[in-house]
């Protein structure tokens, strides 16, 4: 496995290779996104990456987030250190996907995505439109919740709001790691690690990151199949027009689809209360 890392990231210019092992260990979240089924009980001894058992008084509520806020960037952020070996099934060709994309990333913004000024521009105004959408969301669901005393809206609400809150906090936390400039900036040439490039970084895509984030945990509160495919598919648009509104590289779309999704699917299975049937 080292020798294939070692293949991927040779033609990497310095700093490349450490992008992608903490980019993996970043996402290494997905090792506690599986956390136990509340229909399917397990001894939490065998789960050390689980979360605690709830009780009937872990209620979800607007009182109690803060303090599920707290616990998930505590989870998120440590969890590198409780990945497993079965984990690399999916975290080797994530981080191998993630190294070809930051590989490619140039000739695709220079010479595959169009530079037509509207064509950007209305890419731009579509993923703004949907992202505000996603945020809507969860705060009609909870609002709806709240005005017919339904259990389930009003927890997809507050847990979709707070799958959001944990992506903004997980993308500002790797923007201010990986540095890297705007496909805009330096002849595009995306470099990481670049204190000029400012707050507001490109990896990953804050667009992203909130899709995804929502959109998992809503599809977990909203099992059916042609909902997941509804949101996902909105998700991906959201990724997808950042890369041709020129604000993002496909790496950074990518990264931040993967932590998003991540994110959400965590939350979900970590705090949700209402049985899905």
């Amino acid at each position: 496995m080292i020798s294939s890392f070692r293949l991927v990231s040779c033609n990497f210019r310095p700093g490349f290779t450490r992008l992608v092992i903490l980019t993996g260990l970043v996402l290494g979240t997905g090792a506690v996104a599986r956390a136990q089924d509340v229909d399917e009980p397990v001894p939490a001894a065998a789960l050390p990456d689980a979360p605690a058992p709830r009780n009937d008084a872990d209620v979800v509520t607007l009182r109690s987030a803060p303090v599920h806020l707290l616990q998930d960037q505590a989870v998120i952020w440590t969890s590198p250190a409780r990945i497993r070996t079965h984990d690399l099934i999916w975290l080797v060709p994530l981080a191998g996907a993630e190294a070809a994309a930051i590989a490619t990333d140039r000739h695709t913004m220079k010479s595959v995505v169009s530079h037509d000024a509207g064509f950007n521009q209305a890419n731009v105004t579509a993923s703004n439109v949907v992202i505000g959408g996603y945020i809507a969301v969860p705060v009609a669901l909870f609002g709806f919740g709240q005005w017919k005393q339904n259990d389930h809206a009003r927890e997809a609400g507050i847990l979709g709001g707070e799958a959001l809150i944990d992506g903004v906090v997980v993308e500002q936390g790797m923007k201010l790691i990986f540095w890297r400039e705007r496909p805009s900036a330096d002849g595009t040439r995306g470099r990481f690690f670049q204190g000029n490039a400012g707050v507001d970084t490109s990896f990953p895509s804050s667009h992203s990151v909130l899709a995804w984030a929502a959109a998992a945990e809503l599809a977990g509160e909203y099992p059916s199949r042609w909902v997941q495919a509804s949101l996902y598919t909105v998700a991906t648009g959201v990724s997808l027009t950042r890369v041709m509104g020129q604000q993002h590289f496909p790496g950074d779309v990518l990264a931040g689809s993967a932590a998003g999704w991540l994110v959400g699917h965590y939350v979900f299975r970590a705090h949700h209360r209402h049985r899905v049937r």
